[in-house]
């Protein structure tokens, strides 16, 4: 009988996190597997597998928030490096593995591997203080009431549609005003029977202008008399979706101030402000979603916030520039869309989209041009956490 193969010390543990099972899986320097184990998601299970590997150990999970915030918390309680690598990699690794079968062990290894293998795949994940755990909280319910905002706007839009294009261009969602008139009295069909009077009165509650609630009235009671609505039906939709509307505008302000609060005196933070184009909204998501101290260079943080081109070439007769599809989405959007606010301007930002645009670049491309330059500058200032000085 042969003796048992040696390995060396864990150098790699990829846990497959699960809702309540994880299975992990240790290799050491050379690829050998030195143990598997399936633990229960309790924190004394959790502990051990990375007891066991040891300190040198690199602690890699498929999973980051929600199911696998417990594992890395207790990693890195318990002074182990982390990172985390992402699930479409975890995928594209498993499909290169021979085998086809797919369980929480085989992928635990395909973790594993992949991370002795292919470590520029994994993403580094700090530890993070009470804090910062409160203010990555914050932040993501912020972007969840955003995202459940927009969705009932446009529900809202689509029920004002049903009664006629006249209506829907005449109610503006983001009006407080009109959602609190509407929240009270319904939709066009419940404000004509109301009458003008009382109409009046909600909307004067509401603090709209006395010249613009007339006009809204006009619009609304035209409306109810084309017929083209749904009557009881219609009232009781817009009501509701004006309702919510409302209430999560305040959601979103109450957030915005604890966020406000929980940044006040942030070096990072006031440091970001002093960048053209970046305001309290665009400053907090960096900070929140950005650990600086991950990332080697602008180039690495313009690719995680998707605003960096994606180069496409085959041999030498095709080559193509495109935008980037992946990224931080949110952290995308903020970027590019707070450059409209540098269109004519005279700093070196605003000089830059009128070269861009000079050069036949369409408006759109101009501005996320702009965003990728502007990378270097907020960048350097994350990194730093000093205000940005203008180039004289």
């Amino acid at each position: 009988m042969g003796a048992a193969k040696k390995h060396g010390p864990a150098a790699y543990l990829g846990i497959d996190v699960g809702k309540s099972r994880h299975s992990a899986c240790a290799l050491d320097a050379a690829g050998g597997v030195v143990f598997r184990a399936d633990l229960d998601n309790r924190p004394d299970a959790i502990d051990r597998p990375p007891e066991r590997a040891g300190d040198a150990a690199l602690v890699v999970v498929d999973q980051k928030r929600n199911i696998g915030a417990l594992v890395l918390a207790r990693a890195h309680a318990l002074g182990r490096r982390c990172a985390y690598l992402p699930g479409y990699a975890e995928k594209r690794a498993r499909d290169m593995m021979p085998g086809i079968a797919k369980t929480d062990a085989i992928d635990a290894e395909v973790i594993a591997r992949t991370a002795m293998g292919m470590p520029q795949a994994l993403r580094p994940i700090a530890a993070e203080d009470a804090a910062a755990r409160s203010l990555r909280a914050l932040s993501s319910q912020r972007e969840y009431a955003v995202a459940s905002r927009t969705r009932a706007k446009n529900r809202f839009r689509a029920v004002l549609l049903e009664a006629g294009p006249e209506l829907e261009r005449a109610v503006d969602p983001s009006s407080p005003w009109q959602m609190a008139v509407l929240s009270e009295l319904g939709g066009a069909p419940g404000c004509s029977a109301a009458g003008w009077g009382a109409f009046a009165d909600a909307a004067r509650r509401a603090g709209a202008p006395a010249a613009r609630a007339r006009e809204f009235w006009e619009a609304l009671d035209a409306s109810a008399g084309s017929g083209r609505g749904a009557g009881a039906g219609e009232d009781v939709s817009v009501r509701m979706l004006a309702r919510e509307i409302s209430a999560l505008d305040s959601d979103v302000a109450e957030l915005d101030g604890l966020i406000g609060e929980a940044l006040a005196g942030d070096e990072v933070y006031e440091s970001l402000l002093t960048i053209p184009g970046i305001g309290p909204k665009t400053a907090a998501a960096l900070v929140t979603a950005v650990d600086i101290s991950l990332f080697g260079s602008h180039h690495e943080l313009a690719s995680y916030c998707g605003v960096a081109p994606a180069d496409s070439r085959s041999g030498t007769s095709v080559r193509s520039t495109s935008p980037q599809r992946g990224g931080n989405k949110q952290l995308k959007n903020l970027l590019i869309f707070s450059c409209n606010s540098l269109v004519g301007t005279d700093n070196r930002f605003g000089r830059y989209y009128d070269e861009c645009r000079a050069r036949g670049m369409r408006h759109n491309k101009a501005l996320k041009a702009v965003a990728r330059k502007r990378m270097k500058v907020v960048y350097a200032v994350m990194w730093d956490a000093v205000p940005y000085e203008p180039r004289r």
